[in-house]
C-alpha cells in the first residue's frame, strides 16, 4: 500500500502525469457564515443596507437567517456570539454593484459610515486594476468591501 501511495504521489503531485480534475469535481463557493450577537439587527443590516434577499433556511430555530449572496452562493447569519469583537479589514466579505456611486448614495441615505481601505471616511479606493471599492462594517464589526467590478 505504501508503494502504491508513493507511485500515486509521484505521478500526480510531482507532475509525471498531469492531473486535471473534472469540472464536476472542481469545488465552487457555496456559502459563508457570520456569527452575530443580535440576529435581527444583523439580518436587518444585510436585508436593508446590503439589499440581499432572504432565502429559506432548514433549521427554523430562530438562530439562522440565510441570504442569497450570488447566483449560487449564500450568506448565513447565525446568532450565538457572546460579544462583538474587533475584526481586521483584511478579512472581509466582498460584493460587487453595478454603480458604486449609487450604492454610496444609498449608504448616505441610511446614515451608514464607509470609506477606503485606510479608513478615510467617504473616500473611494482605486485598485491597480481600475476597480473602485469602499469598505463598511456590519453591526457586529464584520468588514464588507463593495466594488464596481463588472460581473
Amino acid at each position: 500500500m505504501k508503494n502504491l501511495f508513493s507511485a500515486f504521489f509521484c505521478l500526480i503531485f510531482l507532475g509525471c502525469i498531469p492531473y486535471h480534475p473534472s469540472a464536476q469535481n472542481t469545488p465552487h463557493f457555496n456559502h459563508t457564515t457570520i456569527y452575530v450577537v443580535d440576529l435581527q439587527k444583523g439580518a436587518e443590516f444585510y436585508e436593508k443596507v446590503m439589499m440581499l434577499e432572504k432565502i429559506a433556511e432548514p433549521f427554523h430555530d430562530n438562530r439562522h437567517i440565510w441570504f442569497k449572496a450570488g447566483e449560487h452562493s449564500q450568506l448565513h447569519v447565525v446568532q450565538g456570539a457572546s460579544a462583538i469583537v474587533s475584526h481586521n479589514v483584511n478579512i472581509h466579505l466582498a460584493f460587487s454593484v453595478p454603480s458604486l456611486e449609487d450604492f454610496m448614495k444609498h449608504l448616505d441615505d441610511m446614515g451608514i459610515k464607509y470609506g477606503n481601505f485606510q479608513g478615510d471616511t467617504k473616500k473611494i479606493a482605486l485598485r491597480p486594476d481600475g476597480i473602485k471599492q469602499i469598505y463598511l462594517q456590519d453591526p457586529d464589526g464584520y468588514w464588507i468591501e463593495v466594488n464596481d467590478d463588472k460581473f
